[in-house]
């Protein structure tokens, strides 16, 4: 089908930028209607300082062949998460997939700092961003999306539950909170499965999201000229790639396969068979494990 997800209604929570960003088009790409959430809009940014807006996202769902509204929605504040919901049923009485990709944490924790040396006021921050944001839009949201069959949520973190079980994951608090949010896919697929509903964890790989492409001083069109310095950022991935996963997954009459579990984008482009822009399968969680936790040379051949 040319827009599987025609008739469907999606939330993206967290869709300013990255890999919300990503999911958000390709969910406008199959059809569907998209509210996309953030705190920057184009009257006032957050303590990110950027300039992505939902309102772009919003459009660029639009123009992808969705609908994409934009709600600007602090997912701290449960009377707004609540609000936001009751504006969802009200125009569209119905939610058929929820996307938690919350996170506005890339200024708040240290690398490698121990939490006794870690500052706490960050720390807590960051997980109070990352995951008390996820639980109280599921609290809200999932009434909606439960009052038909055959509802989504995806969880997004950073990293398979295989691989974070047994690798430290930059700080104390960044692990805990991906790890919480890879427990939150268990957990929900836990409660929403007898209702007829599917939760999932699901990690892109290394994104190629604006703030890394800033971080690394080039663009979409001239990423590999980090790979000067960076030999592995080769297995990097855009993310519409991520958001190929989340349409393909969306778009699955059998898509309950996968409750509870723990996915990724470059496992399931196996499965689904969908692609990056540049026509290539990254495979990140894959290669880091085989070839640069390994300290082997950077070498995608059989890896995208």
């Amino acid at each position: 089908m040319d827009k599987p997800l025609r008739d469907k209604v999606a939330l993206v929570a967290g869709a300013t930028r990255g890999a919300g960003r990503g999911i958000a088009v390709e969910l406008g790409a199959a059809g569907a209607t998209v509210y996309v959430t953030g705190r920057t809009t184009r009257e006032r940014r957050s303590e990110y300082d950027r300039p992505e807006t939902i309102e772009d996202t919003a459009d660029l769902v639009t123009r992808a062949g969705g609908v994409g509204v934009a709600v600007p929605t602090d997912h701290l504040e449960p009377a707004r998460v609540r609000a936001l919901v009751e504006r969802i049923d009200a125009e569209q009485g119905r939610l058929d997939v929820l996307v938690n990709d919350i996170w506005g944490g890339e200024h708040l924790f240290a690398w490698e700092a121990p939490v006794w040396e870690h500052d706490l006021d960050k720390g807590l921050r960051l997980l109070r961003l990352a995951v008390e944001t996820h639980a109280i839009t599921s609290h809200h949201a999932l009434p909606l999306l439960l009052r038909r069959p055959g509802g989504l949520v995806v969880e997004m973190t950073d990293g398979t539950a295989e691989y974070n079980a047994a690798t430290y994951r930059n700080s104390f608090f960044y692990d805990l909170a991906k790890a919480s949010v890879l427990r939150m896919g268990f957990s929900l697929g836990h409660e929403l499965g007898p209702h007829g509903a599917t939760a999932v964890a699901l990690t892109p790989g290394w994104l190629r999201s604006e703030m890394m492409l800033e971080h690394f001083g080039v663009t979409e069109d001239t990423w590999r000229d980090a790979l000067e310095k960076v030999p592995h950022f080769a297995i990097s991935e855009t993310p519409r790639y991520v958001g190929r996963a989340v349409a393909a997954l969306a778009s699955d009459p059998d898509v309950a396969r996968f409750n509870g579990q723990s996915l990724s984008s470059g496992g399931l482009a196996q499965v689904y068979g969908f692609t990056d822009l540049d026509g290539s399968r990254p495979d990140a969680w894959r290669y880091l494990v085989e070839v640069a936790d390994r300290g082997g040379p950077a070498d995608t051949t059989g890896y995208r």
